[in-house]
């Protein structure tokens, strides 16, 4: 009866092992390194095609090869001198405000022997610069150069034998081409990040706090952060095609879009900080606004393009060419121009002395100029061209006019009006109706129309007799604020 129940004891044991074991080997344990198959889908459901799969793969190509190239910059910066700082220490007035502060970006490695290019805000106020490797070896870094106006600088660290960067050309770029983004962003090293070029040319943000300021970006819906400035801008050759600086959000983090600088000027600026330690900048001493469509049809262009002249500066390179105010930019060396801060952005590439070649449109005709860059320090006050051209004709039978079409009505000038205006001739405008033509073309009350068509205005039947003659087209106006800035306005008449 024992031997029975021993028997029975040891088969009961070993039928659960054996199922036991049949039940791990079903989970996919018994077999050394599992049996997968049990699991998921037989396939995936879709197979890439050769050209999807070679898209996907110049993607982690990119990301292979440029990462090496970009560096993680940590600086010691001196902290702000606030003077209204101890207000929110109040009563501790012992409390002691910290003296420096950490801060963190991103740059380029930009030759063998260490050459970095960043941007000029991660480096600014920095009492000392480190550089993190992508290969985890760290150095102290020299400033070599800074230059505000395109919030560029180069540092360089005692390393030799670096993998540069291939800095591509930005003049070639496309929107919509697919682009990406490296840097260390939010303290996350070696972050990719991958979108489109969703603009070019985009300027008037006022990131650089100078009126000399260049602001002419790539704009990009690759994820861009703090921590990702310096950083580089590839396209999908691996080339670097700018230089990743700011973002739009209102939280200070990515929402949507990012800008960096384009890699042509950014070269250019590199190569001067380098040579010289700054940057010595040609100008051609203009001030510039957009051409919209009714100021190119007052202009007689065919299209609204270019940029027209408002200010030449006295004793600029400008003044010394032939410029003259209210030519109409369209191209520098064959770039065609259609902002202001495209003319802006690729001057700025070029050292004084350099000559570049203005393709103008003057009284229906383009002409030629060549233009010999000047340094900013030769230029002077800004003051208007001198024109003696005049109208024939002068009545001054009315003294005010309206032009209930156009929303507009002007008076003649009082003496005393002249004085405070600083003009011998023109019209002030009184009323300007809301929404009405002369408003959408930039007219406001307290603006004196010193020229029409290119003509003297002495009193308002004369500049009546020429909005007469233009009706169905568009007439080129002058206007001057109580401030002496003047500028050119177009402005089209109704039937």
């Amino acid at each position: 009866m024992v031997k029975k129940k021993i028997i029975g004891l040891i088969v009961l044991v070993v039928s659960g092992v054996m199922f036991g074991a049949a039940m791990l080997t079903g989970y996919g344990v018994g077999k050394p390194g599992g049996d997968d198959t049990l699991l998921g889908a037989k396939k995936p459901p879709v197979t890439l095609n050769a050209d999807a799969s070679a898209f996907s793969q110049a993607f982690t190509e990119v990301a292979e090869k440029v990462t090496p190239s970009i560096v993680n910059i940590t600086v010691v910066a001196e902290s702000e001198n606030d003077p209204h700082q101890n207000f929110f220490f109040f009563p501790y007035k012992d409390f002691q405000i910290p003296k420096e502060q950490l801060g963190s970006g991103s740059g380029i490695i930009i030759s063998e022997d260490g050459y970095i290019l960043t941007n000029n805000h991660v480096v600014e106020n920095a009492k000392s610069v480190s550089v993190l490797l992508s290969d985890k070896r760290k150095y102290d870094a020299k400033i070599i150069g800074k230059d505000k106006l395109t919030d560029l600088a180069v540092i360089k660290i005692p390393a030799t034998s670096l993998p540069a960067a291939y800095l591509g050309d930005s003049q070639k770029l496309k929107v919509g081409q697919w682009v990406m983004a490296i840097g260390n962003p939010l303290s996350l090293t070696s972050t990719v990040t991958a979108g489109i070029i969703s603009a070019l040319n985009r300027g008037q943000l006022n990131l650089i706090k100078d009126t000399y300021g260049v602001e002419n970006f790539i704009q990009t819906d690759a994820a861009i952060n703090p921590g990702n400035s310096g950083g580089a801008l590839v396209d999908l050759s691996g080339a670097v095609i700018g230089i990743n600086t700011a973002i739009a959000s209102g939280t200070g983090n990515y929402v949507g879009y990012g800008f960096a600088i384009p890699m042509n000027l950014a070269k250019s600026v590199a190569i001067d900080l380098i040579k010289h330690g700054k940057v010595s900048r040609g100008y051609i001493g203009v001030q510039i606004r957009e051409v919209d469509g009714t100021l190119a049809k007052s202009l007689g262009l065919d299209r609204p393009r270019g940029v027209i002249v408002e200010k030449i500066v006295e004793g600029g390179a400008a003044s010394k060419a032939d410029v003259k105010r209210g030519d109409v930019i369209l191209k520098v060396d064959d770039v065609e121009i259609s902002q202001p801060n495209q003319l802006q952005s690729y001057v700025a590439g070029k050292s004084a002395n350099a000559e570049v070649t203005l393709r103008l449109f003057r009284d229906g005709q383009e002409i030629d100029r060549e233009v010999l860059l000047k340094p900013r320090e030769e230029t002077a006050s800004e003051t208007a061209a001198v024109d003696t051209e005049q109208d024939d004709v002068k009545d001054d039978s009315k003294s005010s006019v309206t032009f209930e079409k156009m929303g507009l009505t002007i008076k003649n000038l009082t003496d005393k009006e002249k004085e405070a205006f600083k003009v011998s001739d023109g019209v002030l405008i009184t009323k300007v109706t809301t929404y009405g033509k002369a408003q959408q073309q930039g007219l406001s009350e307290g603006l004196v129309i010193t020229r029409a068509d290119k003509k003297k205005i002495d009193s308002v039947s004369q500049l009546e007799k020429i909005i007469l003659s233009k009706k169905g087209q568009a007439v080129l106006m002058e206007v001057t604020d109580a401030k002496g800035n003047s500028r050119f306005a177009g402005v089209e008449v109704p039937e």
